[in-house]
């Protein structure tokens, strides 16, 4: 197999059928990228990644454009990056064909994070990796009552990337910690209340909506966001968290997640387990020891390093560690998570090594090292320049 297979693998972009993976629509001021893979729950393919960054850089720098609209069409906004696709490829091939799709990703996301022009994501459906990382910088980040946010990573031999690390460890108290470390699902209204979305808008509210902000950018020259903020609040709702929320947990959130270490973390879960009978902390408890121990550890690293760091940092700090995961470095812990949960499905992955204790602080450190050679056959993120790279310093949460 030819290295370049990976990125020439066929994705026909030809018509408006479900063949043609991202659809991009304009309309006079307004652009629109529409994810369009519903059968793959709108996964991200390498060239899905090509064809959005492509069509950003060239919305960027169209004057005539005054808002991007990032939405999909089917029941999920998107799941995350194809990844049965990439580890069959490097299954069958070398494992530096991985590091591309992360290379193509993580590129997109940094020029997410930094668009100079405002960005609308229209999240109606679960949402969750590399569906995160394309629209959590977005400028309006609308949810609905079908709105469904995870970053589950760990529980298939990976960690929370696409720049978790940066948006996670942004919110407020040791909430990041919880929720890479236990794949915790969010609604909209929880999504809300903790600033990873902006507004609550009812799903049949959308179109009316997303017709009024093409008729606004249409009639003005020029578009402010408090202006397009102002046309969004009409068609939101205030909306509350449940009783039962995690949200109004908190306090014993940060009181277990803000432990040293991932033992010390599942040890408190479970004392808390024995004075609070309450369903959130089982589910933690259960979700911890069934992720790859590995994985665990390397993401409450990242993520505490991640809040001292800007997104290019983050990013860059990820990508080392996916490279020597990709590499089996310590672990072959992705492509037995990609086969069982993936794959063959049993929902059985049997994790080297198998428990958390076992998992010590030089094999974290191996992950997080340069340690790469010219037979490794592997590139270092060269994320793009940018008309302002300060802005990276500042959180859009």
């Amino acid at each position: 197999m030819q290295k370049n297979s990976f990125e020439l693998s066929p994705m026909a972009l030809s018509t408006r059928s479900e063949t043609e993976q991202v659809i991009f629509e304009e309309i006079l001021g307004a652009r629109k990228v529409v994810l369009n893979r519903s059968t793959k729950l709108n996964v991200l393919s390498y060239k899905m990644l090509g064809k959005i960054s492509e069509k950003l850089r060239t919305y960027e720098n169209d004057p005539m454009v005054k808002l991007v609209v990032l939405k999909a069409n089917g029941k999920v906004f998107c799941v995350g990056g194809d990844l049965v696709s990439a580890s069959k490829f490097v299954a069958y091939g070398h494992w530096s064909f991985g590091t591309s799709y992360y290379r193509k990703e993580f590129c997109l996301d940094y020029l997410l994070a930094t668009y100079k022009k405002p960005m609308v994501a229209i999240l109606d459906g679960s949402v969750m990796g590399g569906g995160v990382g394309i629209s959590i910088h977005s400028t309006f980040r609308i949810v609905t009552e079908n709105t469904i946010f995870a970053m589950p990573e760990a529980s298939i031999g990976l960690f929370p990337d696409v720049g978790a690390s940066y948006f996670l460890s942004r919110l407020p108290g040791s909430f990041g910690e919880y929720i890479g470390l236990t794949g915790a699902r969010l609604d909209g209204a929880e999504m809300v209340a903790m600033g990873l979305a902006t507004h609550f808008v009812p799903s049949q509210n959308i179109q009316a909506m997303e017709k009024a902000l093409e008729k606004m950018v249409a009639s003005s020259d020029a578009t402010s966001v408090t202006t397009m903020s102002m046309i969004i609040n009409k068609f939101a709702q205030e909306v509350k968290v449940k009783p039962e929320s995690v949200i109004t947990r908190l306090d014993m959130i940060n009181q277990c997640f803000s432990r040293k270490s991932c033992e010390e973390i599942l040890y408190s879960l479970e004392h808390l387990a024995i004075q609070v009978q309450e369903k959130w902390i089982h589910n933690a408890i259960r979700s911890m020891r069934f992720a790859s121990p590995l994985c665990l550890k390397i993401f409450l690293r990242i993520i505490r390093q991640g809040r001292s760091q800007n997104i290019e940092q983050c990013l860059d700090t990820e990508y080392i560690a996916i490279s020597h995961i990709l590499r089996r470095t310590v672990s072959n812990d992705f492509y037995e998570g990609s086969r069982a949960i993936l794959i063959e499905k049993d929902k059985k992955p049997q994790w080297v090594p198998s428990k958390l204790e076992e998992v010590s602080d030089e094999m974290v450190a191996k992950c997080f090292l340069r340690s790469f050679t010219e037979d490794d056959d592997w590139f270092p993120l060269r994320l793009p320049l940018r008309y302002d790279k300060a802005k990276a310093m500042t959180s859009k949460l």
